[in-house]
């Protein structure tokens, strides 16, 4: 019979992840990070509206407007990413990699 090693619940130091922000860098992290969520919730009331529109002949014309709204604002989304990206780059010319950050959004 194979013994596998029991897994431990101590942490090491090499199991500590220091990450290090400036103020700048903060700040713009929490402004993009805001900016997408206003966006998230813009889509989710598009669409929202838009199917209750479809209950609705004569609204069906508008809830299609607002699924088409919807859509594009979706597209916006990574856009934001994007600009995020390259605007955090700014600080980190010359580290790649260090704009990254472990949650996306």
């Amino acid at each position: 019979m194979k013994s596998f090693p029991m897994a431990t619940n101590q942490k090491t130091d090499a199991d500590i992840l220091t990450l290090h922000f400036g103020r700048e860098e903060l700040v713009i992290r929490q402004r993009y990070e805001m900016i997408s969520i206003a966006n998230d919730v813009l889509i989710g009331v598009w669409f929202l509206i838009g199917t209750i529109f479809f209950f609705y002949d004569s609204l069906v014309y508008w809830g299609t407007w607002l699924f088409l709204i919807g859509s594009i604002e979706m597209l916006i989304r990574p856009t934001i990413r994007l600009v995020r990206r390259l605007h955090l780059q700014r600080f980190h010319s010359q580290a790649p990699g260090t704009a990254d950050a472990g949650h996306d959004f």
